[in-house]
């Protein structure tokens, strides 16, 4: 009987079955290059779309400054990792353009040229009254939860008399984020306690958390006493301070979406019914009482006013080609000058 070798068709199906594997291996290998390709421009689309939503604010601090070193104002911007994304000047800034009132305090950022167009006493000694409740906010949004219910104890109502309140009553029961509105919107004395009370356990904690955050965004000029920003002798910050609170709020999209309303209506539960309380802006650019310049788009901020620290506004707008820019205006002795003085430094940012 004659044999047949069958080694050559072995052969070729061990072949093929390599050839098979190795094209699978391909498509596999090329599959996943395509995913991570997808993933990455997901990402990249994310980052670019979250840093549009935040008005190009969104800056991330490289190092902490050395708190022992770093006392001086002017010495914290000239830690340069720290300083990075920041508007930086060693003093105050001329401009022959601007003449502020005498006796005030003021400044003007050009946010995105990282530029200080003008300064005025920026690292004096100012009481911010409710300024304050800038540093109030973050703190609230970094630590609190926005979905919790306080209710409203004697503690929180405990002012002086006729301070801005939004008008809650022992026993109501509100959630955070109403509270949150009531700050802002309305610079409640009494949605300042509540929140600080409930965050930090006790207002004595809640004013020892922002302290500490104001420490680590660079501003050292400030010290806090309270939550809303009634005078104390040992509660003061600096105009250049009031830049980098704010310009660290802006990272917070809840913060941009709030300081924008002109209004808010406060819903709340009191005597086991639902109540609502009516409250405008305090900043009359939002509310409309005050005209803003050509060319210029108010987006909001914060006030702030009692009798020895005058009137007081800090602000985020933008020119006509939509750049950022932030203006402070401390210690105007009229709510007029306090206008007439911002409108000044906002007729800047167009020229």
């Amino acid at each position: 009987m004659k044999s047949i070798d069958t080694t050559p068709k072995k052969n070729k199906k061990a072949k093929k079955s390599k050839r098979q594997r190795r094209k699978i291996w391909i498509r596999v290998f090329a599959s996943l290059i395509l995913v991570t390709i997808f993933v990455m421009i997901c990402i990249l689309a994310g980052l670019y779309l979250q840093k549009g939503r935040n008005l190009d604010l969104t800056y991330a601090y490289a190092d902490q400054i050395d708190k022992n070193t770093a006392g001086d104002p002017a010495e914290v911007m000239r830690f340069t990792p720290f300083a990075a994304g920041l508007c930086v000047s060693d003093g105050d800034v001329e401009n022959a353009e601007l003449s502020i009132h005498e006796g005030e305090s003021g400044a003007l950022f050009d946010v995105g040229g990282r530029t200080v167009l003008f300064g005025k006493s920026m690292f004096e000694k100012v009481y911010p009254a409710s300024i304050t409740k800038i540093l109030t906010s973050i703190v609230a949004i970094k630590y609190g939860n926005m979905d919790d219910i306080v209710t409203i104890t004697e503690e929180d109502l405990k002012l002086e008399s006729g301070s801005q309140v939004a008008g809650l009553k022992v026993g109501d029961r509100v959630s955070m984020d109403e509270l949150f509105h009531g700050l802002l919107v309305y610079s409640g004395n009494d949605c300042a306690m509540a929140i600080a009370r409930h965050v930090g356990g006790s207002i004595d904690h809640y004013v020892e958390m922002m302290n500490q955050e104001a420490l680590a965004i660079g501003a050292t000029g400030t010290h806090y006493i309270n939550p809303h920003g009634l005078h104390d002798k040992n509660h003061y910050t600096t105009v250049y301070d009031i830049y980098l609170m704010l310009n660290e709020a802006l990272k917070y999209e809840y913060f941009v979406d709030t300081m924008q309303l002109p209004n808010y209506t406060m819903t709340l539960s009191r005597n086991n019914k639902t109540a609502n309380i009516y409250l405008d802006s305090t900043d009359h650019y939002l509310t409309g009482e005050e005209a803003m310049p050509n060319g210029v788009t108010v987006l909001g901020g914060k006030t702030g006013t009692t009798s020895l620290a005058g009137n007081c506004l800090a602000i985020l707008s933008q020119n006509k080609y939509g750049e950022p820019y932030i203006s402070i205006v401390m210690r105007a002795t009229t709510k007029d000058n306090l206008y007439d003085d911002m409108n000044q430094l906002l007729n800047q940012i167009n020229s």
